[in-house]
């Protein structure tokens, strides 16, 4: 497939449908005058997310979407030849609500998922997807994840398995304290190493976009990046919204970083799931809505 250019962004999106459609069209191009192929906007990108580790304020929920509604139709048009990556609240059955990510091109939706590992506060409000699909893109076959999926490496694995060359994780993650400084938080530092283990647990492209700025008193701190098979940053935002660019040969880097230990190739699960069978168990068969 040879080089590709991967683009992520550290943005502030909020309740404005309008505004956060605006502000979409001007990163898609931004991107598209970088030469990117790929483009990964933050969770919530239309119409923000549910902020903060604390409940959340039930008369200032975002606006839940239709999954093939107007607003989804309308960034797959202002993508064109790229491929976006971008969060929203989706509508589903009966007022049901789902924190998700579509991924779309000029021509239209390539996939979508919905957020598996809800918090405390959000289960309240929201259910939970129900796994991990990686789907064919023309930028290379690719998975998300939202916000919190990431803490769980079944997550990523699990998109690697399926075949996924590059992984994108969409965040609106929140600041653990008021330190003046990012180096000093728990959340900031914990985003940072997830970000870089999973890209070299499972030898995957990991490709991080977040929220940036302050909605309601929650502050989001960016760090959106590129990071590598091999777990390098190759190109990283810090807390002030930006977008920034990669290239890389998808394919080759894959290759290269599993031609002496190859992960996914060489995993035993069989010995995993044996040393924890009565976990592995009361997993089993366990609802997801």
């Amino acid at each position: 497939m040879g080089l590709t250019r991967i683009a992520t962004v550290a943005a502030h999106f909020g309740r404005d449908l309008a505004f956060g459609r605006t502000r979409i069209a001007a990163l898609i191009e931004e991107a598209r005058q970088a030469g990117a192929a790929l483009l990964v906007l933050p969770d919530g990108a239309l119409g923000g997310s549910l902020a903060g580790f604390g409940p959340a304020d039930p008369d200032h929920l975002p606006p839940a979407l239709a999954p093939d509604g107007p607003e989804v139709h309308e960034i797959a048009a202002l993508a064109g030849n790229l491929v976006v990556c971008f969060g929203y609240t989706e509508a589903g059955e009966n007022g049901a609500r789902y924190t998700a990510a579509a991924c779309v091109s000029g021509d239209g939706v390539l996939g979508r998922h919905r957020k598996v590992h809800l918090s405390a506060a959000e289960a309240l409000l929201h259910l939970p997807g129900r796994g991990f699909t990686a789907f064919d893109t023309p930028a290379s076959r690719l998975g998300m994840l939202l916000d919190y999926d990431k803490a769980f490496p079944e997550s990523a694995r699990g998109l690697a398995a399926d075949g996924a060359g590059i992984v994108a994780c969409l965040s609106s993650w929140a600041t653990s304290s008021r330190s003046p400084t990012l180096a000093r938080d728990r959340q900031a530092r914990l985003f940072d190493v997830y970000d870089c283990v999973r890209a070299a647990e499972n030898q995957v492209v990991f490709v991080s976009a977040n929220q940036a700025g302050v909605m309601h008193g929650t502050r989001f701190f960016g760090q959106a990046k590129i990071v590598a098979p091999n777990g390098d940053t190759r190109a990283r935002t810090g807390s002030r919204p930006a977008l920034v660019v990669a290239e890389l040969d998808v394919e080759a880097e894959l290759a290269t970083a599993r031609r002496a230990r190859d992960h996914l190739g060489e995993l035993r699960p069989l010995a995993t799931a044996a040393a924890h069978p009565q976990r592995s168990m009361a997993n089993q068969g366990r609802p997801l809505a």
